[in-house]
């Protein structure tokens, strides 16, 4: 099995910034990507954005310029840098990672626990 622990969340000003980390453990083959979704109350999940194994990133339009991905593969983790953070930015974040559990085989998709991100007017 394969566990995502996110960790970097809070409460922080509009204006401010946060980084949050996701460290990915278990038994793990490979990664083809991780990245981070969002869920603000009574709203879809969405996602905000992601990291491939090659380094390329996609982002949602409403986060560019100001929300930075990246990832140490070493340690199978990922960081999210965000910056300039605005009210509507608040919401509940799922780091996630597509896995590969054995060569050959079929990737399977884990999920952290979510964290918490309040952005105050």
């Amino acid at each position: 099995q394969v566990q995502l622990v996110e960790s970097g969340g809070g409460l922080v000003q509009a204006g401010g910034s946060l980084r949050l980390s996701c460290a990915a453990s278990g038994s793990i083959f490979n990664i083809n990507a991780m990245g981070w979704y969002r869920q603000a109350p009574g709203k879809q999940r969405e996602l905000v954005t992601a990291i491939t194994s090659g380094g390329s990133t996609n982002d949602v339009d409403s986060v560019k310029g100001r929300f930075t991905i990246s990832r140490d593969a070493a340690k199978n983790t990922v960081y999210l840098q965000m910056n300039s953070l605005k009210p509507e930015d608040t919401a509940v974040y799922y780091c996630y990672a597509d896995v590969h559990l054995r060569p050959g085989y079929a990737s399977n998709h884990y999920w952290g626990q979510g964290t918490q991100v309040t952005v105050s007017s």
